[in-house]
C-alpha cells in the first residue's frame, strides 16, 4: 500500500495555493504510520518544502529535480495597451494556434475573450462564475481541438495536460512566482519550443496588494502575501535573465539562458552599487546597534533621515547610515531592495514581521567587490519588446508544411471518431517528423518517435496514404 499526495505545496502557509483541508491529512501519518507516503509537487520552494515534510511526512528523503523548462522562452513587456500587445502577439507569433491567457477577474476575461473572438481569434471564456455545463463544454473543446484560446482566471489548468499548447499570457502580473511558474509550465508540454508572454504595470502591484489587505488571512499570511508578491515584482523589474531568476527562486544554480527576453535584448541598466552599499550598511547598521533586525519601511525611513518614534527610540537617528539617501525617493528605495531580494543579497524573514537580514551574498557588494546593476524605469515610456518567438522547430519546407496541416486535419477527424482529444491520437511533433520524412511504407513509420506499434496497427496504412496522397 502507498499514500500519494499530489500538490502537496496546498499544505503549507508559505505555499501560494494554501488550503487548509490538506492540514487533514496529516491523519493519515497518525493512522498509518506503517503505510508509505510521497507528496508530490513541481512548484514549492525551500520553506513550503521544509512544511511539506513537517506536516505529511516523517524522516522524508526529498528527490527534487530540476525546475528548468529550456524550451519556454520567457518575455514579460511593459503594460500600455495590453488587448492590443496580446492581439500582436497572437497574430505575429502564434497564429492558428492553441494558447491560454490568464486574467485576474472574472469579468476581464469574457472582455478579452470576446475581443479576440471579434478579431478573428478562435477564443473561449473560462472562470468559476460560469455554469458548470459552459466551463465543462469550453475545457472540452479547449483539449480535443487544435487552435484554441482559453482565456482564463487561475480556475483553469488544475489537471489540464493538453501537450501543444504553444504560449501562455498573462495579462495581469500573478501574485507569486510559484503561481507564474506552474500556469506558464502548462506551455509546451511537447517539448516543442513554446512562449511564456505576461504585461506588466504599476496598476497589477497596486491591485494585488489591495487584495492582500482586503483578504481575511491573518497578518502572518498577509506578509508572506506581500513578501511573495514582491518576489514576483522583482522578476518582472530584472534587467539579468528571467531563467536564472526563476531557477535561483526555487534554490537552483543556472547560467543566462540566451532565450528570454533580457538575454535576446537586453535592457537600459544602471550602475547601483553605491545606493546598494548605502542599503545594506543601514540594514547592517539598524542590527548591529539594537541586536535585532527591522523590516524596509523603518531602514528606508532611517536612510532618508526621517524622524519618526521608532527612529528616535532605538536611536537610530545617531546612526552613520542616517539621512545618507534622503535625495532617493522610497519608492525607488523600495524598488532597489526588491531588486537585492530577487538577487539573494537580502532575505525576508517571513516569520518575523518581515524583518530583513544580509546574506553572504552582500559581501561582496559592500566590500567594493561587485557591482550591482538594475533596469532602469523611464516613467510613462515603455521598451517596445523584440518581434519573434520562441526558437522553432527544425522549420518544414511549404510542401511538407502543406502535408503537416493535411495530416493534423485527418487527426481531428479521427479524433472526433473516438471521442478523445487529438493528442493522443498523436502529438503534433509526430505529424511534424511523419511530414519531413515522408515514410513510404509502414515499416518505415517504426523509426519515427511517437509511432508504437499499437498505433502503427491502428493508423499506419491510413498516415502512408496520406502521404502518398
Amino acid at each position: 500500500a502507498l499514500f500519494a499526495i499530489d500538490e502537496a505545496h496546498c499544505v503549507s502557509q508559505w505555499g501560494h495555493d494554501f488550503r487548509p483541508e490538506y492540514g487533514q491529512l496529516s491523519i493519515l501519518r497518525e493512522r498509518w504510520p506503517h503505510v508509505p507516503r510521497v507528496a508530490l509537487t513541481a512548484t514549492a520552494d525551500v520553506p513550503t518544502r521544509r512544511e511539506i515534510v513537517a506536516k505529511l511526512l516523517v524522516d522524508a528523503r526529498e528527490f527534487v529535480a530540476s525546475f528548468d523548462r529550456p524550451n519556454i522562452r520567457y518575455r514579460i513587456v511593459e503594460k500600455r495597451e495590453p488587448r492590443e500587445q496580446l492581439l500582436r502577439f497572437i497574430r505575429d507569433e502564434h497564429p492558428g494556434e492553441a494558447g491560454i491567457v490568464y486574467c485576474l477577474a472574472r469579468n476581464t476575461v469574457e472582455e478579452v475573450a470576446q475581443f479576440l473572438v471579434d478579431h478573428g481569434i478562435d477564443a473561449l471564456p473560462y472562470h468559476a462564475g460560469l455554469d458548470g455545463a459552459v466551463r465543462a463544454e469550453n475545457q472540452r473543446r479547449f483539449i480535443d481541438e487544435d487552435a484554441r484560446v482559453m482565456v482564463a482566471t487561475i480556475a483553469f489548468g488544475m489537471g489540464i495536460d493538453k501537450p501543444d499548447v504553444r504560449f501562455v499570457a498573462h495579462l495581469d502580473m500573478p501574485k507569486s512566482i510559484e503561481g507564474y511558474f506552474q500556469e506558464t509550465g502548462r506551455a509546451g508540454r511537447d517539448g516543442l519550443p513554446a512562449d511564456a508572454w505576461m504585461t506588466y504595470g504599476l496598476a497589477d502591484v497596486v491591485q494585488q496588494r489591495r487584495l492582500i489587505e482586503m483578504s481575511d488571512a491573518d497578518a502572518t499570511y498577509k506578509r508572506l502575501s506581500s513578501a511573495k508578491l514582491d518576489a514576483m515584482l522583482g522578476l518582472a523589474e530584472a534587467g539579468d535573465c528571467r531563467r536564472v531568476r526563476l531557477l535561483a527562486y526555487f534554490g537552483e544554480a543556472s547560467q543566462p539562458c540566451g532565450n528570454c527576453d533580457n538575454c535576446l535584448e537586453p535592457p537600459e541598466l544602471w550602475d547601483a552599487t553605491e545606493p546598494a552599499r548605502k542599503l545594506l550598511s543601514c540594514i547592517y547598521r539598524c542590527e548591529q546597534a539594537s541586536g535585532f533586525g527591522f523590516a524596509a519601511t523603518h531602514v528606508i525611513d532611517v536612510l532618508r533621515g526621517k524622524h519618526t518614534d521608532k527612529t528616535s527610540k532605538f536611536g537610530h537617528d545617531k546612526l552613520s547610515t542616517f539621512g545618507i539617501g534622503a535625495d532617493v525617493a522610497e519608492a525607488e528605495w523600495r524598488l532597489l531592495l526588491r531588486q537585492l531580494v530577487a538577487q539573494h543579497l537580502v532575505e525576508v524573514d517571513y516569520e518575523r514581521f518581515n524583518v530583513l537580514r544580509l546574506t553572504e551574498a552582500s559581501r561582496p557588494v559592500l566590500r567594493g567587490e561587485r557591482r550591482i546593476e538594475v533596469r532602469r524605469h523611464v516613467a510613462g515610456a515603455g521598451r517596445k519588446a523584440k518581434k519573434g518567438r520562441a526558437p522553432a522547430a527544425t522549420p518544414l519546407a511549404s510542401a511538407d508544411e502543406a502535408l503537416f496541416e493535411r495530416l493534423r486535419e485527418w487527426r481531428a477527424q479521427v479524433a472526433k471518431e473516438h471521442g478523445v482529444p487529438a493528442y493522443v491520437v498523436f502529438h503534433d511533433a509526430t505529424l511534424r517528423a511523419i511530414a519531413q520524412a515522408r515514410p513510404q511504407s509502414v515499416d518505415a513509420l517504426r523509426g519515427i518517435s511517437g509511432v508504437g506499434e499499437r498505433k502503427l496497427a491502428s493508423y499506419g496504412e491510413a498516415l502512408i496514404g496520406i502521404v502518398a496522397s
